[in-house]
């Protein structure tokens, strides 16, 4: 069982983290329509600055997790498949393991005239 202060070293829910905060990129794109917003248009001048605050924290809170829910998604993906090739790598090596062990059993017994030599023996 995980102990609660061992998630500041476990590394691949570090990295799930960091790809989540890549998501926070959405900001710098609301922040240049609010500010194209200011100067185009008396409408949004005309708003409270709390109601403007309003606006690009949603848009920036919306895409955000939009964003984070993408990459997380993605980066699951990445890890499940390279755990499963991982998984199928080791069984590949015990299956290769298996194989060779069974090959020098036969060449063993080929040696040891245990098998025949080709004639059939009644």
């Amino acid at each position: 069982m995980r102990s609660h202060a061992s998630i500041s070293r476990d590394t691949e829910a570090n990295a799930a983290a960091y790809e989540a905060a890549k998501g926070a990129a959405w900001g710098i794109p609301f922040l240049l329509l609010s500010l194209s917003g200011y100067v185009l248009s008396p409408i949004y001048r005309s708003l409270t600055i709390q109601f403007k605050v309003f606006l690009q924290m949603s848009g920036m809170t919306v895409g955000s997790m939009i964003e984070a829910d993408r990459r997380l998604r993605a980066y699951e993906g990445r890890v499940r498949m390279e755990k499963r090739i991982e998984r199928d790598e080791g069984a590949w090596k015990a299956f290769e393991e298996g194989f060779r062990r069974d090959e020098e059993k036969g060449a063993k017994g080929r040696s040891d005239g245990k098998e025949g030599d080709g004639e059939q023996q009644r």
